[in-house]
C-alpha cells in the first residue's frame, strides 16, 4: 500500500487493465512546490508522477530539489509489497513540526528502479502546494482523467421513499474518467424544504471543496447524498451551485424514464 492517507482514486486505463494491480512511474513536466511555515521546502522541474491502482497520482520529488535542512530521518517505516519499504523525515520550520510527512523508498524492489533517490510528502501535513504559479488541491491531477460539464436536456427525477425530492428536464452532466455521470440540477428544480445543509466538507482538484446536505422524506433521513460546489474551480464553473444526488444510496434517480 502507499503510505496511509492517500485518496483512493481511479486512475487511467493504461494502469489498470485487465484488472491487473500497477504501479507506473512517469516524467511530469510541470514545476511543483511545497511549503511549510513560510518556507520552500521542494522546488522541482524534473518532477516524477507516480500511478497506483485504487489510489491517487502522487508526486515524487528528486531529494536534490528538497532542501533537506529542514527534514530529519525519523525511525518511521512502513511496507508496500509493490514499492518495498519506506523511510520517513519529520518536517520542522521554526516552531511548527509536521512529524513523519516525507517519504521515500531508499530500496525499491526490483520491478520500480525509478523511485531511488525520491521522495513524495503528505498532501495535508505540508501548508501549500503550487503547480506553476497556481496553487492545486487536494492530489495531483490525472493527466489521464478528463472533465466535462455538458449541457442537456435530459429528464431527470428523484424520489425517495415515494416522495418526489427533485425534477428537472435541465441538468448539467458531469463526465469525468473512470465514473459515472453525474447530473447536477438547479435548485429552482429541487425541494430545498427536504433538504438539510450538514457540515460534512469534500475536495477534488478538478471541481474545488463541495458542501453537503441530507435529504428528509417519509420519516428517515439519508445523510449527506446531496452535494454542490457552491464557488467551483474555474475549469469547473458550469457546476456553480448546481445540486448532485448519490444515486446509489436513493432509493430511485431516473433519467429519461430509466433507473441508474
Amino acid at each position: 500500500m502507499t503510505p496511509a492517507g492517500t485518496a483512493p482514486t481511479r486512475t487511467g486505463p493504461a494502469w489498470t487493465d485487465k484488472g491487473e494491480y500497477r504501479v507506473v512511474v512517469e516524467p511530469s513536466p510541470r514545476r511543483i512546490r511545497v511549503f511549510f511555515n513560510g518556507a520552500t521546502i521542494a522546488d522541482s522541474r524534473a518532477m516524477r508522477l507516480l500511478h497506483e491502482t485504487r489510489h491517487a497520482p502522487v508526486y515524487y520529488f528528486p531529494f536534490a530539489d528538497v532542501d533537506m535542512r529542514y527534514l530529519k530521518r525519523t525511525a518511521h517505516s512502513t511496507h508496500c509489497p509493490h514499492k518495498g519499504d519506506a523511510s520517513y523525515w519529520t518536517i520542522t520550520v521554526g516552531d511548527k513540526v509536521s512529524e513523519n510527512a516525507v517519504w521515500a523508498y531508499e530500496d525499491p524492489i526490483a520491478a520500480q528502479p525509478a523511485l531511488k533517490g525520491l521522495c513524495a510528502f503528505y498532501w495535508n501535513r505540508v501548508d501549500r502546494w503550487m503547480e506553476e504559479d497556481e496553487d492545486i488541491l487536494f492530489h495531483p491531477k490525472n493527466p489521464y482523467c478528463r472533465v466535462d460539464v455538458v449541457k442537456s436536456s435530459r429528464h431527470v427525477r428523484i424520489t425517495v421513499d415515494g416522495a418526489v425530492i427533485a425534477e428537472s428536464i435541465r441538468p448539467m452532466v458531469l463526465f469525468e474518467t473512470g465514473l459515472p455521470p453525474r447530473y447536477y440540477l438547479p435548485r429552482e428544480d429541487v425541494r430545498m424544504d427536504r433538504l438539510v445543509r450538514t457540515d460534512l466538507r469534500t475536495g477534488c482538484p478538478y471541481k474545488g471543496h463541495a458542501s453537503y446536505w441530507s435529504i428528509k422524506a417519509g420519516g428517515q433521513m439519508l445523510d449527506n447524498v446531496v452535494w454542490s460546489y457552491e464557488d467551483p474551480l474555474p475549469e469547473s464553473e458550469r457546476l456553480r451551485g448546481l445540486l448532485a444526488f448519490w444515486s446509489e444510496k436513493i432509493d430511485a434517480v431516473e433519467v429519461d424514464g430509466q433507473r441508474i
